[in-house]
């Protein structure tokens, strides 16, 4: 196949950003948002065509499609545009709730549409080498594994009112990495979290800051935290300690710490700001990765199925925060995130 034709829904701030990785990727870009100065917005920067979000459905002239619209939309999305027989890319989450994502993975299956999640972090070479390493053995019996996310600031009060909370919006990265570098399925999960008594946050159950402990298979016990308002900058990191070392993801020079030993001049770098900074080049490799889909007939990197695995841990953190109490994975089967 030629260069592919592709369509995307959405034109907000990640919406834009694939917009820019696509444009000379692809041989055409057809762009839609709810908000139509938004989709005009992207096209003129990048030269796409503009269309409404249902015309961009009804299409018969794409070969791929980009959903990149809020959170709440896309499961509802997905199971419109399998009507198209088209392979779908949809950033994460798929939905707020289990069954949302479940409609939406039956949908595709029955329509032979394969749907490739947007967990970019499995496009990084450390997070990449760190699953080697760890499926190799070269850090011995994994024992224990240390992750976080921090955002330097929190997003806008629209953005956290449809995000579904920071469990299902951010850690959900953690949660799906978690399992693709280890190899194992978390079983129980123990959460804090505060909103700080700030109303963004409050008046939608969610919290600015959370420390989240769980137990995978194997006994291997985890510790991962994720604040909003991490002002030294973006915070991305992953410890995985065995019985023959120890290896981190995320301690480059750009790592927004300040270390207090005397003579230490690491990190030096500026500190990353925000996702987007942090992992574009993955961003990059994903869509790659989705395009292959199209083009070669590639198998997808990371799936619905994957989607429902790290769901299933958020929405356990989230009862577990309101409950105050250590929850089992199974529990959460067919419950809402």
């Amino acid at each position: 196949m030629s260069q592919p034709r592709i369509g995307l829904l959405g034109a907000g701030r990640i919406g834009v950003m694939h917009a820019g990785l696509l444009a000379p990727r692809v041989g055409g870009l057809v762009v839609a948002d709810s908000r139509a100065e938004r989709a005009e917005h992207a096209a003129s920067l990048y030269g796409a065509e503009v269309r409404s979000p249902e015309g961009l459905l009804a299409a018969t002239d794409l070969d791929g499609l980009v959903i990149a619209t809020s959170t709440d939309t896309h499961a509802d999305l997905i199971c419109r545009a399998v009507r198209l027989g088209i392979p779908i890319f949809c950033e994460k989450p798929i939905a707020l709730d289990i069954p949302s994502t479940r409609r939406a993975g039956d949908a595709a299956k029955q329509a032979n549409v394969p749907v490739h999640v947007g967990f970019q972090r499995r496009f990084d070479p450390a997070y990449t080498t760190a699953r080697q390493r760890v499926a190799a053995g070269t850090i011995g019996d994994l024992r224990r594994i240390h992750m976080g996310t921090l955002d330097q600031a929190p997003a806008a009060r629209e953005f956290l009112a449809a995000s579904g909370g920071i469990y299902t919006d951010c850690l959900i990265h953690d949660f799906d990495v978690l399992r693709w570098v280890s190899g194992r399925e978390v079983e129980e999960v123990f959460a804090f979290g505060t909103d700080l008594g700030l109303a963004d946050f409050a008046d939608f159950g969610d919290v600015a800051e959370t420390t989240v402990t769980m137990r995978m298979e194997d006994d291997i016990l985890v510790t991962a935290h994720s604040s909003r308002f991490n002002g030294a900058g973006y915070d991305v990191r992953m410890e995985l300690h065995g019985t023959a070392g120890t290896d981190v993801v995320g301690m480059d020079e750009r790592l927004p710490v300040h270390s207090l030993e005397p003579g230490t001049t690491y990190p030096s770098g500026e500190p990353w700001i925000d996702f987007i900074a942090r992992f574009k080049d993955c961003y990059e490799r994903e869509l790659d990765a989705f395009l292959a889909i199209i083009t070669e007939g590639a198998g997808v990197p990371s799936t619905i199925d994957d989607a429902v695995a790290a769901l299933r841990i958020a929405a356990a953190c989230g009862i577990s925060r309101r409950e105050h109490r250590p929850v089992r994975i199974a529990e959460v089967e067919g419950m809402d995130a």
